[in-house]
């Protein structure tokens, strides 16, 4: 005989009433958070300062490889090698084209210096030095006889009239003292006053043997008169000297055609 048993609600009230509570007890596999907390793991900071460590092996190397020289004794090696290396410069310098170059280049320069030294001995000797300083004798006194043949004052015209004697020589002197007192008159009445400066000048012809010099000039000239106005010119003058027992004077003077350098 199989027994049937039926339902009493109210004995499953109680039984689900007992078994609630220990649903209502999963809420203890929440408790989970603890699996949270493994951030802890997270401090592995600590496994990246291994690199340290690593570097400890290639600072054992490096130690280990400048032991090793001294180990071996093979520090004395690069001096032996610097000094070949500095040593084999000097057996080859005078191998060196360029140099070989530079030196004939001084010992040219020294025949040259001697050359100019020589030639000018010779110059010395020959008369060249001399002919050239008595060039510019001439061409001094060239250039004050101009310069005093076109300077004259009306309030001492005898005295500047002397000065145009001591400068001249031949005709040029007999002109001055032939027309000496008429000029001297011209001048006073006039009141003239003139004064010369030489802008530029040269000798055309000089022969030291026979006495004999041209010279052409260009003469700045300021003339003033009653009125004391000065009016200037630039006049261009060709002379002939003379050499005195006074030394050089001129000769004749006039002046130069337009066009004449």
């Amino acid at each position: 005989m199989t027994e049937t048993r039926t339902a009493d609600p109210a004995a499953e009230e109680q039984e689900a009433r007992t078994e609630e509570p220990e649903a209502a007890e999963q809420p203890e596999a929440a408790e989970q958070p603890e699996a949270a907390e493994q951030p802890e793991a997270a401090e592995e900071p600590e496994a990246a300062e291994q690199p340290e460590a690593a570097e400890e092996p290639e600072a054992a190397e490096a130690s280990e490889a400048a032991e090793e020289p001294r180990r071996t004794g093979a520090s004395d090696e690069p001096p032996r090698r610097e000094k070949k290396d500095a040593a084999e410069p000097s057996r080859g310098l005078f191998a060196d084209p360029l140099v070989r170059v530079a030196l004939a280049v001084t010992v040219i320069a020294a025949g040259v210096c001697a050359w100019f030294g020589y030639s000018y001995r010779t110059a010395s000797s020959d008369g060249s030095l001399a002919f050239a300083a008595e060039r510019d004798k001439v061409l001094a006194a060239a250039d004050q006889a101009i310069v005093n043949l076109n300077t004259l004052d009306y309030r001492d015209v005898d005295a500047g009239l002397k000065v145009w004697r001591d400068s001249s020589t031949a005709q040029l002197y007999d002109e001055i003292v032939q027309g000496g007192a008429r000029l001297k008159s011209d001048i006073q009445k006039a009141k003239t006053t003139s004064t010369a400066k030489i802008r530029e000048s040269a000798l055309t012809e000089l022969d030291i043997r026979a006495g004999k010099a041209a010279v052409i000039a260009a003469v700045s000239i300021s003339i003033s008169g009653a009125d004391g106005k000065p009016v200037n010119n630039l006049r261009r003058f060709t002379g002939q000297l003379t050499r005195t027992s006074a030394g050089w004077k001129l000769s004749a003077l006039g002046q130069a055609p337009t066009g004449t350098s």
